[in-house]
C-alpha cells in the first residue's frame, strides 16, 4: 500500500469512525493534559504576544474543542473574549478602540433557503467613491458549528478599514441543526444576495471580493467555485484566511500541532463529526478541495496560514494547487502565531501585518473591478 493510499484510508477509518457517534458526543481527549500550555506544546513556540492570548484564554476557563457539548462549546470562553480581556488588563477600552477605527456597521439580513438570515454591514469613513464602495463579502469560521457575527466582528471591522471597502459578515445556518451542504448553499445565496442589493447599502455590485477565516475560508472558495461554474458574477479576488481545504488529518501540520491550541486535531474531529451526515461527505470537493475541486478558473486569491494551526499544511497545499490550476496566488505563513489570530490585531502585532496585508491585496484586486490581482508564489515569512 502506497503512503498516499495508507493516509486516504487512514483518514476514511477516522471519519468513519466519528460518524458512529451520536451527533453532539464527545470525542475522547488526546491527553489529559491538552488544555494545559505545557502539554500543547503551543506556547513554547508562539511568540509573546500570542502567548499573553492563550493564558487569557486559559484563565477565563476555556475548554478543549472537542471536550464538551456543541451547546456548552457554544456558552464558553472565545479568543476574542480573551482579547477583550488582555485590553481591559492594559486599561484599554475594546469598544472605544473598535469606535476609533471609524468603520460604522448596521445590521441587516438577507433571504437563504431557509429565510431571513443575519448579516452585518461595516463600512469604513469618509466619502464613497463614484458608483459606491467596493464590497468584500466576509463568512466567519467556527468549523460550521461555533461562533456568529460578534465573535469574528474585529476580523470584518479591520479588513473594512484597510481594504477602505464596505464589508458584510454574513452568517449561515450552522451544524449540528443543519449539516452539511446547508452553510455551503446559505454562503452561496448571501453572496448573490450581496450583489443583487448591493446599492441599498452604498456598495459596487461591480466589484465585490470574497473572505473567510477557517471553514469560512472553505465558503468562500467554494462561493467562487458556483460562481465560475456560471451561477453569477465571479468576483475580484478571494481571501483565504487559514482556510479549511481538505479532509486529511494525518498532514504534516496536523501531526506537529495534534494538541495545539485554541485548535486541534480533536477539535477538527469534533467539528467534522457535528458538521458533517457521515464518511461520504468527506469524498465532496466541497470539503476536500485540496483533493478534488476543479481550480482552474477562478479569480485571484491570496492565502494565509499560521504556523501553529492544524490547518497550515492544506492552506499551503491549497495555495500550490490554486497556482497549478493557473490562478494567481499570494501565500503568506506567519510564525509564532496560532489558529483564530487574524482579528486579534490590537494585542498580536502579526495580526496586524496580517490585516494589513489583507487589506491591500483586497483593495488592489477591488480598484481593477475584475478578476485580476497581485501575483506571487511561495511563502513569504514575517519580516
Amino acid at each position: 500500500m502506497s503512503v498516499k493510499t495508507h493516509a486516504l484510508v487512514t483518514t476514511a477509518l477516522v471519519a468513519a469512525a466519528l460518524m458512529a457517534a451520536p451527533a453532539g458526543a464527545q470525542t475522547q481527549p488526546q491527553a489529559q493534559g491538552q488544555a494545559a500550555a505545557a502539554d500543547s506544546g503551543t506556547m513554547k513556540r508562539a511568540d509573546k504576544d500570542m502567548r499573553q492570548v492563550l493564558d487569557k484564554l486559559q484563565s477565563l476557563g476555556a475548554k478543549p474543542i472537542g471536550t464538551q457539548s456543541v451547546e456548552e462549546t457554544r456558552k464558553g470562553p472565545t479568543p476574542a473574549d480573551a482579547v477583550k480581556a488582555v485590553l481591559k488588563d492594559e486599561g484599554k477600552d475594546p469598544d472605544k478602540l473598535m469606535a476609533q477605527m471609524g468603520v460604522s456597521k448596521k445590521d441587516i439580513a438577507y433571504t437563504g433557503p431557509s429565510g431571513d438570515m443575519p448579516a452585518r454591514v461595516y463600512t469604513p469613513s469618509g466619502t464613497a467613491p463614484q458608483g459606491g464602495w467596493p464590497i468584500v463579502v466576509y463568512y466567519h469560521g467556527g468549523g460550521w458549528v461555533i461562533a456568529d457575527l460578534d465573535t469574528y466582528e474585529a476580523s470584518a471591522m479591520g479588513l473594512a478599514k484597510q481594504a477602505n471597502a464596505i464589508v458584510v459578515s454574513v452568517e449561515y445556518r450552522h451544524a449540528p441543526e443543519n449539516k452539511f451542504p446547508a452553510a455551503h448553499e446559505d454562503a452561496i445565496t448571501a453572496y448573490s444576495w450581496v450583489l443583487r442589493n448591493a446599492g441599498s447599502f452604498g456598495g459596487d455590485p461591480t466589484r465585490v471580493a470574497l473572505a473567510g477565516e477557517s471553514a469560512g475560508g472553505n465558503l468562500a472558495i467554494n462561493v467562487a467555485i458556483a460562481a465560475r461554474q456560471g451561477n453569477f458574477q465571479k468576483p475580484a479576488h478571494m481571501l483565504l484566511i487559514y482556510p479549511v481545504a481538505g479532509t486529511d488529518l494525518n498532514t504534516p501540520s496536523y501531526k506537529e500541532n495534534a494538541n495545539a491550541m485554541p485548535l486541534s486535531k480533536q477539535g477538527m474531529e469534533w467539528f467534522v463529526q457535528n458538521a458533517t451526515n457521515g464518511a461520504s461527505d468527506l469524498q465532496d470537493p466541497r470539503l476536500d478541495v485540496v483533493g478534488k475541486a476543479d481550480l482552474k478558473g477562478l479569480p485571484p486569491a491570496t492565502v494565509i496560514t499560521a504556523e501553529i494551526d492544524p490547518l497550515r499544511s492544506e492552506g499551503k497545499a491549497l495555495a500550490d494547487k490554486l497556482k497549478s490550476a493557473g490562478v494567481d496566488v499570494t501565500y503568506r505563513d506567519f510564525d509564532g502565531v496560532t489558529h483564530e489570530f487574524f482579528g486579534m490585531a490590537p494585542v498580536v502585532a502579526d495580526a496586524e501585518k496580517a490585516q494589513a496585508f489583507a487589506g491591500k491585496e483586497l483593495k488592489e484586486a477591488l480598484a481593477k473591478g475584475s478578476a485580476t490581482g497581485s501575483t506571487s508564489g511561495g511563502a513569504t515569512k514575517k519580516q
